[in-house]
């Protein structure tokens, strides 16, 4: 396959979607969502799976706004007629927040909490500084209080949320914000989607998991520690996926066939079971070497389902495999570690937003570039950027770290954003307007 950019994100959230609605507690709409019960510490980055209604109103009783005196007024007085400066009340006893108060009679103010409970009688409050004297009495003082409207400084029964009411829909991207509403209304825990599991694999016999027994007395000759485990499993994480296995695979193509067969739910004698994962993501052995694992394992599994390797015009990040084995979708991405994380930014993250509501989209802003740059042509070029955010009088602008070399992997630990250069514009000079992904 060879395809723009664009045109490989829209098969990537295809594939997905098409995968996923098919499979018993499939993960996209129109489908029956797989879900679990989490306590409300544990929902935050959690997509909320139902409607969520209100189990009660809020707030639950007419409460005060301010500390001061409840009081009766009559909504029925005529505006726009002189009314008294003031009216002589008889103080009655205080109520305190999370008592019960007793009936109000007109003509009596009683001294109110923040938050207590309005008295059945009362109607509004007036703040204390309004009063005259301006501090609490004792029960039978009198106190001096302005006239004012019914329902001043009240805040009324279910004016925040009514019972029975829809508070939060299904696919919400739980926050801080939704979790103390919830909590406000008592609940304990929440019924969230459950995360897509995935089998990461990172490919290469010249490869060594950090902690390898054999590089115990320094890294052998030849190999190279895995960087992209890390780098993918944390991301992939950080998205709301549930990486269920993440290993290293030689280059032996009947080994990786094995592999896959353990995780989709196919036993060596041919038995199946429920597959372990829902999607698949390998890095590595996918391009136009004479030793690529992957693209040489699934070519020769054609009976097991289809994989397409190809090109997309994209700098890091060309190579690119997109398919399914028995029926569970299959992403290759390329070897480099900045390649890696480029084409999960670019094709896997936005397809999840779109279809499973999680993780947040990443943010896109313009910025001033603060140097030139050159780019070659008929490449989506995806370069790693320091971002720095608009200040008082300042724009916000933007500079490249690294270069272009997809190996770099002390320049991507800097960066804090992916400068965007589209595939017809070979130079850009200082001050030239680019987008910037957000990191």
């Amino acid at each position: 396959m060879r395809r723009t950019v664009a045109d490989h994100q829209q098969a990537v959230e295809n594939l997905l979607r098409q995968c996923w609605a098919n499979t018993p507690g499939g993960r996209v709409a129109g489908a029956a969502l797989a879900s679990e019960q989490l306590p409300l510490n544990q929902s935050v980055g959690r997509v909320l799976a139902v409607d969520l209604m209100a189990p009660m109103d809020l707030p639950p009783f007419a409460n005060s706004q301010m500390d001061g005196y409840a009081i009766w007024s009559d909504p029925n007085q005529p505006q726009g007629v002189d009314l008294p400066k003031s009216t002589a009340y008889r103080v009655v006893g205080t109520i305190p927040a999370g008592s019960v108060p007793e009936v109000l009679l007109e003509g009596m103010a009683a001294p109110i909490m923040t938050g207590a409970m309005v008295p059945s009688g009362a109607n509004a409050v007036i703040p204390i500084e309004d009063a005259v004297p301006d501090d609490f009495g004792a029960p039978g003082d009198t106190v001096m209080l302005p006239p004012t409207a019914a329902g001043s400084f009240v805040r009324e029964q279910g004016s925040d949320v009514r019972r029975g009411e829809v508070i939060l829909t299904a696919g919400t991207l739980l926050n801080a914000a939704h979790l103390g509403l919830a909590a406000g209304l008592g609940l304990t825990q929440l019924p969230v989607n459950a995360k897509p599991r995935v089998l990461l694999l990172t490919t290469g016999d010249e490869v060594l998991s950090p902690g390898d027994p054999r590089a115990a007395g320094g890294l052998p000759v030849g190999m190279i520690f895995d960087a992209n485990e890390t780098l993918l499993r944390t991301s992939l994480e950080a998205a709301g996926m549930n990486v269920v296995r993440s290993l290293v695979v030689k280059d032996d193509p009947g080994a990786l066939l094995e592999l896959l067969d353990q995780f989709v739910g196919v036993s060596a004698r041919g038995d199946t079971a429920e597959p372990r994962c829902e999607l698949i993501i390998s890095v590595g052995g996918i391009s136009a070497g004479a030793f690529e694992v992957v693209k040489q394992a699934l070519t020769q599994a054609t009976d097991h389902g289809q994989v397409d390797f190809g090109h997309v015009a994209m700098q890091p990040g060309g190579p690119q495999a997109a398919g399914t084995y028995r029926g569970i979708p299959f992403l290759g991405f390329p070897g480099n570690p900045v390649s890696a994380f480029v084409s999960f930014e670019v094709f896997l993250r936005p397809a999840l937003s779109t279809l499973i509501g999680a993780p947040a989209r990443r943010q896109r802003v313009v910025a001033t570039l603060e140097h030139a740059m050159s780019s070659p042509a008929g490449k989506l070029q995806i370069r790693r950027g320091i971002y720095s955010g608009p200040e008082y009088e300042s724009a916000a602008s933007v500079r490249e770290i690294g270069g272009p070399q997809s190996h770099l992997l002390g320049a991507l630990a800097q960066a804090n954003a992916l400068i965007t250069i589209p595939a017809g514009v070979t130079e850009l000079q200082a001050g030239a307007k680019v987008e910037v992904l957000l990191l």
